[in-house]
């Protein structure tokens, strides 16, 4: 049983994002994300307009008449919710976290999801895979994400973004949607990364903080690292430090979007700014833009 607190802040992150999808993101889902395929619907006589290699010559062989097979989308897809619970999702020094901010964006891609018929399911992963919920459909069933997501407390605080990309690779056969949520500030995943790339539409959500780009002039500093504990003290005041500092992020940066340019995966940036939301509707909108054949 969930502590009451916990339980509370699943409820106002539902409503939150319920309302969000019903006014704005639903739409803006359906039209980014098309069915995965095409199936047959019926047999009807040609029109003039119609393709023509879309002609069934059997049946137009039988009758003397030309007749076309007439198709439609698959709506239902099949949505996997990757979501980095490591310790250092947990850094934030903006209105939220990395972790919360993951937590809403996985929220809403659930809820936008199911209100269009599409299944949903989630990885949570650390140094190991630590929650694994199937694809399904439902109320309660998005409501169990939304826990999960939320609440789930990992037994480790590490990092493994390859085994958690393995595992996906493994027990998703068929080709989903997936939204890999993490700050990718590890590596040794990038082979892992483009295997996922080339079998799921992905879609890699990268959280971040403005401290772990640059530092304000701001003496000593003691740091922890939320995964292994190690603790250093940064001297923040020196010019060298911070111009280090911000050459190793901005490079870090690059190879990171180089990859994901590579893989052919789509890139979301989520700050601990609250704008996340923002980004995820200007994802959907650029996307839709782009199947369309727009820029």
């Amino acid at each position: 049983m969930l502590p009451a607190d916990v339980l509370r802040q699943v409820r106002r992150l539902h409503l939150r994002a319920r309302r969000a999808v019903q006014t704005v993101l639903g739409g803006e889902y359906r039209s980014a994300f098309k069915g995965a395929g095409l199936s047959f619907e019926e047999v009807r006589a040609y029109q003039p307009g119609d393709d023509v290699r879309a002609i069934d010559w059997n049946v137009t062989a039988r009758t003397g008449q030309p007749f076309i097979k007439r198709f439609v989308e698959e709506r239902e897809l099949t949505l996997l919710l990757v979501v980095d619970v490591s310790g250092s999702q947990r850094f934030g020094t903006g209105p939220t976290t990395k972790r919360a901010a993951a937590a809403e964006l996985a929220a809403l891609l659930s809820l936008a999801a199911a209100g269009n018929n599409d299944r949903v399911g989630l990885v949570a992963f650390s140094t190991q895979v630590e929650r694994f919920v199937r694809p399904d459909k439902g109320p309660r069933h998005v409501l169990r994400l939304l826990r999960d997501i939320l609440a789930f407390e990992p037994e480790h605080k590490g990092t493994d973004l390859a085994a958690a990309l393995d595992f996906l690779n493994k027990v998703q056969r068929r080709r989903a949607v997936v939204f890999l949520l993490s700050d990718f500030l590890g590596g040794g995943y990038e082979r892992a990364f483009r295997r996922t790339a080339r079998k799921h539409d992905l879609v890699a959500v990268r959280t971040s903080d403005p401290r772990e780009r640059t530092w304000p002039a701001a003496g000593l500093v003691r740091l922890e690292d939320a995964e292994t504990r190690e603790q250093l003290v940064i001297d923040t005041g020196s010019r060298r430090f911070r111009e280090g500092f911000a050459a190793r992020a901005a490079a870090r940066d690059a190879a990171f979007l180089k990859l994901a340019r590579g893989a052919g995966a789509d890139v979301i940036e989520a700050g601990t700014d609250g704008r996340h939301f923002d980004a995820l509707l200007g994802f959907f909108r650029a996307r839709d833009r782009r199947r369309r054949g727009g820029h």
